[in-house]
């Protein structure tokens, strides 16, 4: 299918030929986050401006940026964005409170019913589709083959987090300005926040027991918090204290670590142009800890539209193209197979040309092995992996998050740091009405 052709049909839908009598001068703003699939949707942003009329203004910004703009305009109701991209904290919660458009109505020829189920149950309310999944992650590791290999070791399919630490300490090679593991520490509560939330699962811990009450004065968040520190501190990069996943993806490219255990979806730029260190990365599980939950997460970067748009033909016409199985096969003809928006459709894990894709499997093992209704080895009152689904969560797990940073830093103990998280959160629940 050619380049054109292609574009073609990914806008040749219902709702586009509804719209293009009136959509000639039409600009919609979208805002979105600064990771680089969403930096190449936006090189074909103009074609679909030249075949529907409808202009695109692209807001991008820093992950921790984006998350404080968009949830401001659309608790304000300020009207800055006809698109916002977010994710499955934030899609449910907003559609429950009517503040996105329900994305009930799109066309026959987008097959809602080929969203991966776990990223369409991810983004609904009562059923009904609030966000549609520009791409779907959860986490796994990401390692130098060459580097394993050096050391004398094989990285298992499914390792445990005493093997990590033992390898990150066997690839470390400071005057070679090698780090044998690089992982999130930045403050944010999807940033190192749902890192460490993601790998306490697999030491037993939780945010909340079924009583709604914090859970950082326990064993299993000392062990957590003690082991990280521990590892980074002994094998990680100066600095980690303030690296998030841009941070650790250059290093990773330059060459600078052994391991790094982060989204899927970082896959195909490990493994692409920009890459130093391309043909020597394999994939693994995210660890555990043999307790019987692994590391990693579920998540997916999707399209919502706020209510009150003046321009809600115009934005869901956006998501359909840019959300379809065209879109994808438009990046494959241009970009290739590895570099196609992972992690959203059953169809594409179904396509023999995606299947060569080495991360391909790797990436629906790790999505499917995240269970949002059973994350944790106790039973906690929440859905969600890296993150409790419930509309406190966001403030508190960002001041909670701050804190574990500075423990990082060596600004406070992690004593100290888990003391503090216990009051922070006690505190907000019992504002918030939850005991």
């Amino acid at each position: 299918m050619s380049f054109k052709h292609t574009l073609r049909a990914a806008t040749a839908m219902s709702l586009i030929t509804a719209t293009s009598a009136f959509a000639q001068d039409t600009t919609i703003t979208i805002a979105t986050v600064n990771n680089g699939d969403m930096i190449r949707m936006q090189g074909y942003t103009d074609q679909f401006t030249a075949d529907t009329g409808i202009g695109v203004e692209w807001v991008t910004l820093e992950e921790n940026v984006l998350r404080q703009r968009v949830t401001t305009d659309i608790t304000t109701n300020g009207g800055q964005f006809d698109i916002m991209t977010i994710g499955m904290y934030e899609t449910p919660i907003w559609g429950a409170n009517g503040w996105l458009v329900a994305l009930d109505d799109l066309s026959a020829d987008y097959d809602v019913d080929d969203i991966l189920p776990a990223m369409a149950g991810g983004l609904s309310h009562d059923g009904t589709l609030y966000a549609a999944p520009f791409y779907g992650e959860s986490s796994m590791i990401m390692y130098r083959t060459d580097l394993m290999e050096a050391a004398g070791m094989e990285m298992p399919d499914a390792p445990t987090w005493e093997f990590i630490a033992d390898a990150a300490a066997a690839m470390t090679d400071r005057d070679a300005e090698i780090n044998g593991i690089c992982l999130r520490g930045k403050a944010g509560w999807g940033e190192g926040g749902a890192f460490i939330t993601a790998m306490s699962n697999s030491f037993g811990a939780r945010w909340f027991d079924e009583g709604w009450n914090a859970q950082f004065d326990t064993e299993q968040w000392a062990n957590t918090l003690n082991f990280f520190k521990t590892m980074m501190d002994a094998s990680g990069p100066a600095g980690y204290a303030t690296n998030g996943f841009n941070e650790n993806l250059s290093l990773f490219n330059q060459g600078k670590c052994g391991m790094w255990i982060d989204a899927t979806v970082a896959a195909s730029f490990v493994t692409g142009d920009d890459s130093t260190v391309a043909d020597s990365v394999g994939f693994a599980l995210a660890p555990d800890t043999g307790l019987g939950k692994r590391s990693n997460w579920l998540w997916a970067w999707a399209l919502g539209i706020p209510a009150g748009t003046a321009q809600e033909a115009e934005a869901k016409q956006f998501i359909e193209w840019a959300t379809s199985k065209d879109y994808i096969e438009l990046v494959a003809e241009n970009e290739g197979w590895a570099n196609v928006p992972p992690g959203a459709r059953t169809s594409l894990y179904e396509n023999p040309n995606y299947q060569e894709v080495p991360f391909a499997q790797m990436t629906l093992d790790s999505i499917l092995s995240a269970d949002p209704n059973d994350s944790t080895v106790d039973p906690s009152p929440y859905v969600g992996v890296q993150f409790a689904a419930i509309p406190e969560f966001a403030g508190i797990a960002t001041e909670v998050s701050q804190e574990f940073s500075a423990a990082y830093a060596g600004q406070q103990t992690v004593e100290e740091a888990l003391a503090k998280a216990q009051a922070i959160t006690d505190e907000a629940m019992e504002a918030a009405g939850y005991k």
